[in-house]
């Protein structure tokens, strides 16, 4: 056999065999300049049968699928416009949103990107063996920063040009960039958040010269906030688990040593950070009354080392890789007192709606950028013989996308309204009860819808959106991270009921007020009237419920409070929703998301109560459940 090749190669001179049968050759020129998503030309595919040639090329086919197009994100969503064009239809404001949109689409974009693929990289040690610890950031993350500052993403919520409204101005604008920013809304967050706390203390040099710098303009003073608060023991239970300490100085200010586990934004000009003040002894307070809030400025000595701080290491994380996130050695790190002794956690309750409030815009904003690029996919990506739009299957998915999209942005700007009009002096009482019981439901919601919305968005692009240089896959390595930053579900839940609790009912008192002043709204619009008599029934569902669990023993609204959360964001949104369909120009569709949404289970917290779910044998059964483990023989 061996012979016969040998023979038939001497034959045929050059050619390649395959089992002792010469093949041809064959080559397609210029494949690759193919233009995406179409087929090169019969007479442009030249084939050459020139004998038996060396190989030279491999055919990679004339076909290349048409990438999803981002295109302006402002003129893209129709609910944002119809939202602002009944609640706030200043012509300046949406100029300015529409030119925003046409900057992220066609700029900002492509920095998000370039945050993502160059991660920040810690330093240590200078090229002569000087510690050092610099915290490498991408040239995109910088440009992020100075963008911020000229497009006023923190500042527009504290100049007042649109009065009650001017948070929900400053938070669809964040909501427009979110998903473009490379996670710069991290920082953003803590930015804004450490300003409200600055402000509603009123704090004296130099923190009110702080104040001045996280929400200016201009890009050269323009300050970004850290947010200090993780150590080894604790996450959200800070009270028992800060161990830094705050040590006074001749001069009244104060040096904290400590290890700070988790600080985002790790590269920002100052930060707020929680510490226990020291006596004469060296003795403090334990628990959440031995806690103080200080403020603390990044700087360096003239050796360009850190002043009081040693950046250990930065964080592996599944998602948000484009912001630095780290662990801190606070070695005598200078910092002045912002709170009462004591006042700690107490005062960072306005930092905390604040930052809350914010991951509720990006989770929205999450949601809506994967269906904006999954609906243009549909209209490029030809399966099974049509367009993806044209199988009915699919637009049903990207439809109940779309419902949890609008319900979520709803949602969200129903809470920055409420904040709007507490930060101008002209909430009622309703509004500050439902501002206080609202910002933990929304954000624990949100969170939740954005994991699922965006999951389901990837699988609709098949197997790229599991690749990850077409950008699809960050989406929802950053979603994940909603649902556990300030607060996971089930600690905003045990929040939901501390509010109640605190306020002896009252917020959901006006809870149960609003959402019925909005269906008397819609109380004559027929082609809403399924959607009514499912919101109204699960409110009453909910009333029943809450009278009910007075009467039981604590544990058993502690079982039930994730139910009882989801509950409230359930029925709020379907009101929110019908709400907006009421509105004179509201659209068919907007009618349509109103009638979808409200097919759902509105009030689970019902509908587990009925099947046990909180009885007092189903937490055994929970735990015998979990930690089944097998017999021994």
């Amino acid at each position: 056999m061996l012979a016969f090749l040998l023979n038939r190669r001497a034959a045929g001179g050059c050619c390649r065999v395959w089992c002792g049968v010469p093949r041809q050759l064959v080559h397609i020129r210029s494949a690759s300049v193919a233009e995406a998503g179409t087929r090169r030309p019969d007479e442009e595919q030249l084939w050459e049968a020139a004998g038996y040639l060396p190989f030279s090329r491999a055919k990679i086919g004339a076909f290349f699928q048409e990438r999803p197009v981002l295109k302006n994100p402002f003129l893209e969503d129709a609910l944002l416009r119809g939202y602002l064009k009944r609640h706030m239809p200043d012509k300046a404001a949406v100029s300015d949103l529409r030119a925003f949109g046409e900057r992220v689409a066609n700029e900002v974009d492509g920095w998000g990107r370039e945050c993502e693929v160059t991660a920040p990289r810690l330093v240590h040690f200078d090229p002569w063996g000087r510690r050092v610890d610099h915290i490498v950031t991408s040239p995109a993350w910088k440009r992020m920063k100075d963008l911020s500052a000229q497009e006023g993403l923190v500042a527009s919520g504290y100049e007042g040009t649109f009065w009650e409204w001017s948070r929900v101005y400053q938070m669809s604008k964040l909501y427009l960039f979110s998903p473009s920013s490379g996670l710069y809304t991290c920082p953003l967050a803590m930015t804004d958040g450490a300003a409200k706390v600055i402000q509603s203390i009123g704090a004296s040099w130099p923190v009110k010269e702080a104040l001045g710098r996280l929400t200016t303009r201009q890009p050269e003073r323009f300050w970004t906030s850290g947010q200090w608060m993780t150590e080894r023991q604790g996450g959200s239970d800070v009270g028992h688990g800060t161990e830094t300490v705050a040590v006074p100085q001749t001069d009244g200010s104060f040096k904290l040593h400590g290890f700070k586990w988790f600080t985002s934004a790790t590269d920002a000009d100052m930060t707020l950070t929680l510490a226990r003040v020291q006596d004469g002894t060296g003795a403090t307070t334990p628990g959440s009354r031995g806690l103080s809030l200080f403020y603390a400025e990044v700087s360096r000595d003239e050796d360009g080392r850190l002043k009081g701080i040693e950046v250990q290491r930065l964080k592996d994380k599944l998602g948000t890789r484009q912001m630095p996130t780290a662990e801190l050695l606070l070695d005598g790190l200078p910092a002045h007192r912002l709170s009462e002794e004591g006042r700690g956690v107490a005062s960072i309750a306005n930092m905390l709606t604040i930052t809350r409030i914010h991951n509720s815009v990006s989770a929205a904003a999450a949601m809506r950028r994967v269906v904006q690029l999954a609906r243009d996919y549909a209209t490029r990506r030809t399966a099974f013989g049509k367009l993806l739009k044209d199988h009915p299957l699919h637009i049903q998915t990207l439809a109940r996308m779309e419902v949890e999209t609008r319900g979520a942005f709803l949602l969200v700007m129903d809470v920055c309204r409420l904040l709007g009009r507490e930060e101008c002096g002209i909430a009622t009482q309703l509004d500050t009860h439902l501002l206080r019981l609202l910002t933990p439901v929304v954000k624990l919601y949100t969170a939740k819808q954005a994991v699922a919305v965006v999951s389901e968005g990837l699988e609709s692009f098949g197997g790229q959106g599991y690749i990850e240089d077409t950008g699809l896959p960050g989406l929802l390595r950053d979603a994940q991270v909603l649902s556990i930053w300030e607060g996971t579900t089930n600690v905003l839940s045990l929040d939901v009921l501390r509010c109640v609790a605190r306020s002896s009912g009252m917020v959901l008192h006006a809870y149960f007020s609003h959402v019925k002043s909005l269906l008397a709204g819609a109380s004559g619009v027929s082609s809403l009237a399924p959607a009514v008599k499912a919101v109204d029934g699960a409110l009453s569902e909910l009333e029943v419920f809450v009278r009910g669990a007075a009467t039981k023993a604590p544990g058993y609204m502690e079982l039930a409070a994730r139910d009882l959360a989801y509950s409230l964001a359930r029925i709020y949104t379907g009101a929110l929703l019908i709400d907006h369909a009421c509105w004179i120009e509201a659209s068919p569709s907007d009618t349509y998301a109103a009638l979808r949404w409200c097919e759902n289970d509105l009030c689970p917290v019902a509908t587990k109560q009925a099947r046990g779910c909180f009885d007092s044998g189903t937490p055994p059964l929970d735990a015998a459940l979990v930690f089944d483990r097998p017999t021994q023989d």
